[in-house]
């Protein structure tokens, strides 16, 4: 059982857009294709922050709109670090939280099941995890796009003991995989 962080990337290190758009990620390929399908298959629980959620909302479960949208991607329990009441998506197993991410780490591991936790999207949450020593992997899929600004992949400093490189593979013509284990330094997460 791993605690990941699983995303793509631009080449210039940010997930998505200034305004949250991912549509640079779109065109690079189906994610059908990508490593996506073996990872999932291997997560028992996730976890996100409210912008992700939003995310979600708005451009899969689309609830507003009249065409309607996606039901739920997730069979899986989801957790939803939030500060803010959001709205239920009927079917989906939702777990609203804020506050500290260790007991809640402690929860969706027993959830997990013997499985892998998730951390979706990005930004401080993810940031959290690993302040607490709770990240042990990242797998980021590189895409061939630059766009010189907009939301970081991991808006920590992570230098002293670095990542260590576990495995590079291509992935079609837009993507690299790469991913790192996430050392633990002996003593108090910092």
């Amino acid at each position: 059982m791993r605690t990941q962080y699983y995303t793509a990337a631009s080449l210039d290190g940010f997930i998505a857009t200034e305004d949250h758009s991912l549509e640079w990620l779109f065109q690079l390929g189906d994610i059908n294709d990508t490593g996506y399908p073996d990872f999932i298959a291997g997560v028992g629980a996730l976890a996100m922050g409210a912008s992700t959620f939003r995310w979600m909302l708005d451009h899969v479960v689309k609830p507003d709109s009249p065409a309607g949208g996606e039901p739920w991607p997730y069979t899986q329990p989801a957790w939803v670090f939030s500060n803010r009441t959001q709205p239920l998506i009927p079917g989906a197993d939702l777990r609203f939280v804020r506050g500290d991410v260790r007991p809640v780490h402690a929860q969706m591991r027993e959830a997990a099941a013997g499985k892998n936790v998730w951390i979706v999207g990005g930004g401080d949450l993810v940031g959290q995890f690993h302040d607490a020593g709770l990240l042990d992997e990242i797998i980021v899929q590189v895409g061939s796009v630059t766009l010189g600004s907009g939301r970081p992949l991991l808006p920590r400093r992570i230098a002293f003991p670095p990542l260590h490189l576990k495995e590079a593979r291509r992935i079609g013509p837009g993507f690299a995989e790469l991913r790192y284990d996430v050392p633990h330094p002996a003593g108090p997460a910092s």
